[in-house]
């Protein structure tokens, strides 16, 4: 009796954590727009949290913000069709992936200028940091291989192919590089020392994989599906583990493991926040308006804030996807609790 009176107190406990945790989640709102203007497009967004810098791809440049603030204060230009930036806090380096031009540029974190530009393969994308081997890797779309670039001095380690589009990646610190092959709907696990991919994994059922995030506590990956669904995947052995419903048009997942809830923006306007209840049950607890076209984001670890550019388009013409960029209608968004 006693045993199973402790049980039933434990088990009462953690449902009024989760409820809690549940209940703080459903706070999360827009709470700000920031106007930075221009009509050009944009990808991913970084978010330095240790530094207060929230770095935004913008077409041909990245815009650089202070997390706290939420002000302009730098630019690091000539990054010709710019897609995503990594920090090495470390190295105080930081790199931006320039599908345009096929190179990386690396830039000193602290006066944001411009020391040096690197070769990629075709059309570089996502980009990551890998601490234990200190390089960088691009997510090369049209050449669908990823290059391995040395953070401390530029030099390219290597190439290697993955088979498929890579879309984003996330790196566990401990060697490992897990990427998502959108067009084959798997997700593939290298090691970024010796370049040879480990594993090979069908994410069967989700469709057309782009964002990805991670809970390395849990050992649990976060992915965005092009059919409307986040999947949650075990990192070690591939499976997925759990599926909830999000809006359509994702391209950015996160997660924020204090408060253990994970993100999907959306390109329809909206942002679907879920609580990891158990390391393999993911509960929506929240959809959160935002703007249409704000389908990728940053997120603070600090202030649990989250930031989404967007803008505003004219009418597709006859033939065309979307229309045009009106001018300076370039945004971002800040979503966040209160």
């Amino acid at each position: 009796m006693k045993r199973h009176a402790t049980f039933v107190v434990l088990a009462a406990f953690s449902l009024v954590a989760t409820l809690a945790a549940q209940s703080g989640a459903g706070q999360y709102r827009l709470t700000k727009t920031i106007s930075v203007g221009g009509d050009e497009g944009w990808d991913y967004v970084t978010v330095d949290s240790e530094a207060r810098r929230v770095y935004v791809s913008h077409g041909s440049h990245v815009v650089v913000l202070d997390a706290d603030s939420n002000e302009v204060v730098g630019d690091i230009p000539d990054t010709q069709g710019v897609h995503g930036i990594a920090i090495a806090a470390d190295l105080g380096r930081g790199f931006t992936s320039n599908g345009r031009a096929n190179t990386v540029t690396i830039f000193d974190l602290k006066s944001l200028k411009t020391l040096t530009s690197v070769k990629a393969g075709a059309n570089p994308d996502a980009i990551v940091y890998e601490p234990e081997t200190q390089r960088i890797f691009t997510m090369n779309g049209r050449s669908q291989d990823t290059t391995a670039i040395s953070a401390a001095d530029g030099t390219v380690a290597g190439t290697l192919a993955l088979g498929g589009k890579p879309e984003f990646a996330v790196a566990d610190g401990k060697g490992n590089i897990y990427v998502n092959i959108e067009d084959k709907s798997e997700l593939v696990h290298f090691d970024a020392k010796t370049l040879t991919i480990r594993d090979r994994w069908p994410m069967a059922p989700c469709q057309e994989p782009s964002g990805l995030a991670a809970d390395w506590r849990s050992r649990r990956l976060i992915a965005g599906c092009g059919n409307k669904l986040m999947a949650v995947i075990n990192a070690d052995n591939g499976k997925v583990v759990a599926t909830v419903p999000i809006g359509e048009g994702v391209d950015a997942n996160a997660f924020d493991p204090e408060t253990d809830l994970a993100f999907a923006s959306t390109g329809d306007g909206n942002l679907t926040v879920a609580h990891e209840d158990e390391p393999d049950k993911y509960t929506v607890v929240a959809t959160v308006p935002t703007k249409k076209s704000a389908r990728t984001m940053g997120l603070d670890l600090k202030s649990h804030r989250i930031f989404l550019p967007a803008a505003e388009f004219d009418p597709p013409a006859p033939g065309e996807r979307r229309g045009k960029i009106k001018p300076n209608s370039f945004v971002v968004l800040v979503v966040a609790r209160g």
